[in-house]
C-alpha cells in the first residue's frame, strides 16, 4: 500500500500591514513553524517586510486586497468605484454587497489586481501563489477575474474548500462565513486550462488560535494534504487603517513558536511545506 504522508502549509497573512505584525511573522518563521506568507503590498512595512523575509528563506504569496481601507496601488482616480474616495472597502461584506449589485467595475478589479502583483514583483518577491484576503476570489464574477490572473501569470492559486477545523466552538460567526465560503469554493465550476488550484484542509480562523488548540489540531490530523492560516504579531499593535481590529497576535505567535508543538510535528511525522511545493507535487 502506498504511502499517504501528512503535509501541512502554515500560512501567515497580512504581511506587511504593520511592523509588529511583520516581527511575529518573520520570527514565527525563523524559530517556529511558519512555512509562508502572503503580502499585503499596500501596506506601511510592506518593502521592508519582503526585504526581511527574502533574507530568511520564507516563502511568499501575494495577498490580493479589495477591502482593507488601504489605498490602492493603483491611483485612485483609476479604480474609483473600487476605492471610493480613494480608499478601498472597509470589510468584507462591504466589497460583496458593492460587487453583486453591480457597483463595481469588472475592469478596476482588473486593473488593481494586476497591479498589485506587479508591486509585489517590484518589492523582490518571488511569487510562490496566489490568494486574496477574506477568501474573496471565491465570491461570483471574482472569481474568474482571480483565475485569469494566476493563469497568466503561471502562479497556483490558494483554494479553500475545506471546512474550518475547531472554530464552530471557538468562533462561531467567523466559522459561519468561511463555511459559507467553503461552499461557493466546492460548487465552482472546474478551473479552466493553466489554473491550478490548490487546496488543502485545516482552515482556522484568526485569532483562536493558542497552543492548546494547536496541539488537538495536529493530534487529529490524518494523512493528506492541509493547511493552517494564523496570524502572529508582537504585542497589541494598534493598525490605524482598522483601529478596532483585535486579535490573539502574541498568543498565536507563541503557539507557533512552542517547542512542543515542534516536537509533536516530528513525533506524528508531519511534513511542513509550501503552497508552491504542493503545486509542483500535483
Amino acid at each position: 500500500m502506498k504511502h499517504v504522508p501528512t503535509r501541512l502549509v502554515v500560512n501567515a497573512d497580512d504581511l506587511g500591514l504593520h511592523p509588529s505584525l511583520d516581527a511575529g511573522i518573520l520570527r514565527a518563521h525563523r524559530e517556529g513553524i511558519v512555512t509562508s506568507a502572503t503580502v499585503l503590498v499596500m501596506g506601511q512595512s510592506a518593502p521592508e517586510a519582503v526585504r526581511q523575509a527574502r533574507a530568511q528563506g520564507l516563502a511568499l504569496g501575494v495577498h490580493l486586497a479589495v477591502c482593507t481601507r488601504l489605498a490602492p496601488v493603483s491611483p485612485p482616480e483609476r479604480v474609483p468605484t473600487l476605492a471610493p474616495g480613494g480608499r478601498l472597502r472597509a470589510g468584507w461584506a462591504d466589497f460583496a454587497r458593492a460587487w453583486l449589485t453591480g457597483r463595481v467595475r469588472r475592469e478596476e478589479l482588473e486593473h488593481e489586481l494586476a497591479a498589485q502583483l506587479a508591486r509585489a514583483r517590484e518589492l523582490g518577491a518571488e511569487v510562490d501563489h496566489l490568494d486574496m484576503h477574506q477568501h474573496l476570489h471565491l465570491l461570483p464574477g471574482v472569481r474568474p477575474v482571480v483565475e485569469a490572473l494566476a493563469r497568466r501569470e503561471r502562479l497556483p492559486l490558494r483554494w479553500p474548500d475545506r471546512l474550518p477545523r475547531l472554530a464552530w466552538r471557538r468562533a462561531p460567526g467567523a466559522a459561519v462565513k468561511t463555511s459559507l465560503l467553503t461552499l461557493l469554493a466546492r460548487s465552482a465550476p472546474r478551473p479552466p486550462a493553466g489554473v491550478r488550484r490548490v487546496s488543502a484542509g485545516g482552515v482556522f480562523e484568526a485569532g483562536q488560535l493558542d497552543e492548546a488548540a494547536l496541539l488537538s489540531l495536529l493530534d487529529a490530523l490524518p494523512p493528506g494534504d492541509f493547511e493552517l492560516g494564523c496570524h502572529p504579531g508582537e504585542g497589541r499593535p494598534h493598525v490605524p487603517e482598522d483601529p478596532l481590529w483585535t486579535y490573539g497576535w502574541q498568543s498565536e505567535l507563541d503557539a507557533l513558536t512552542s517547542p512542543r508543538v515542534r516536537a509533536r510535528l516530528e513525533r506524528a511525522g508531519v511534513e511542513l511545506t509550501t503552497y508552491g511545493a504542493l503545486a509542483s507535487a500535483t
